[in-house]
This record gives structure tokens, sequence and C-alpha cells, in this order.
């Protein structure tokens, strides 16, 4: 899939502070993306589930890609575009790791299809996107072809799979709450990045020629 070079900035929300720009933006997230990532490693570190390492894969791979991803000024500038992109990013950095009851414990290998899965899927779109990637809604190139040519969000299609799995392997009250949380958010996120991306004609072609959003025939 080829970047569209053409892309016009998007311009700031007007009355925004001069100070904030979307340089600032990006380097705070980063700064606080890395702080949350290192705190679920310790709790990680010290949990007693064998299986609570799973959860760095794909989180792990979210702070490498933020920390690499190409600069725009294309960046939508939204308060509330940035909060929807920080609960469904930051959300499952606070995930509590927990023991898998004996009672789910055949559910074991259905949750590890599913983590494995959704990291083979999440991964290969963050590789495919590579410099591209970004949490706040924002136009870093318009990518359509590869993954993308079956969902519009195939990356946030394998967090799906990631998270269900997660949730099996350490379930809690706490946990569903959080990822519940997390999923509102990136519901909302994901049609704030379409509402942005929209405005490029090339996105608009793109969303007229492959249908779902996540998951084909539901959504």
């Amino acid at each position: 899939m080829a970047a569209s070079p053409d892309t016009p900035p998007v311009a700031a929300v007007k009355g925004a502070p001069r100070w904030l720009t979307p340089a600032r933006l990006d380097r705070t997230e980063q700064v606080v993306i890395v702080g949350l990532w290192a705190l679920l490693a310790h709790r990680v570190y010290g949990a007693s589930n064998p299986f609570a390492p799973l959860v760095m894969i794909s989180e792990t791979s979210v702070v490498i890609f933020v920390l690499l991803r190409r600069s725009t000024q294309a960046i939508s500038m939204r308060l509330g575009d940035w909060l929807l992109a920080a609960a469904a990013t930051y959300a499952p950095l606070f995930i509590q790791p927990a023991d898998t009851p004996p009672a789910m414990t055949m559910l074991v290998p259905l949750a590890l299809f599913l983590v494995g899965f959704g990291n083979c899927v999440q991964l290969a779109a963050k590789l495919f996107l590579r410099r591209s990637f970004g949490i706040a809604p924002a136009n870093r190139g318009i990518k359509t072809d590869g993954m993308y040519r079956f969902v519009r969000h195939p990356m946030y299609a394998g967090y799906l799979f990631v998270h269900i799995g997660i949730l099996l392997l350490m379930p809690s009250a706490l946990n569903a709450v959080i990822y519940g949380i997390g999923w509102w958010a990136q519901i909302l996120r994901l049609l704030a990045e379409e509402r942005l991306l929209g405005e490029d004609p090339a996105y608009r072609a793109f969303m007229a020629k492959t249908r779902w959003r996540l998951v084909p025939g539901i959504f």
C-alpha cells in the first residue's frame, strides 16, 4: 500500500494554545506510554500466573512503534479524539495479572490460540504500516492493500483477539472493566480516525472498497 503524499495537513483546532503543537503532543504521548509500560512490566515480573508475560507482546510492540513512528502535521488536535486514543491505548497497560481459575483451565488452549493469532495479526499490520503507526487520529499515509484488503483496521482486530485471550487467561472483574473501557474508547477512536482520514479522497475510496472495520460480517 502506498502512502498518499499529496494529502494536505489538517489545521489545528481554532482557539488551541499556540504551544500545543503536534510535535509536543507526540512527545508527551511517548513519555506517558513508556512509563505505563514500565509499570506493567513490573507487575508481570512479579506475577504468579505463567501466562502473564504474554500480555507484554502486544503492549511492547505498541511502545516500539510509537517511539519509531513518522511525525506528521495532519493530526487531530481535538481534545476528545486525544482522550479516546489515550483511553483505548493506555487501558490495556493497566491490566492486573491474575491466576487462571481451575474451572477455566479447559479454555487455556483457546485463549493461547487467540493470543497467538491476534499477535500475528497486529504485528503484521504494524509491520505493514511501519512508521505510519500512530495513536491519535492522524494521516501518516493511506494504506489500502495487504491485510487492509480484508478489514479497515486489522491492527485493532488483532488487539481484540489478544485481549479476549488474555482475559480468559487472567480473568477478573477489574480486568473485564479495564478491557471494557478500552474497547468502548477503541470503537469511538476508530470512528474518529475515519472522520479524519475521510478528508482524503484516497481513504474515501478505500472505505467504499473495504466494507468491514474489524471483523468481516460483523463490524
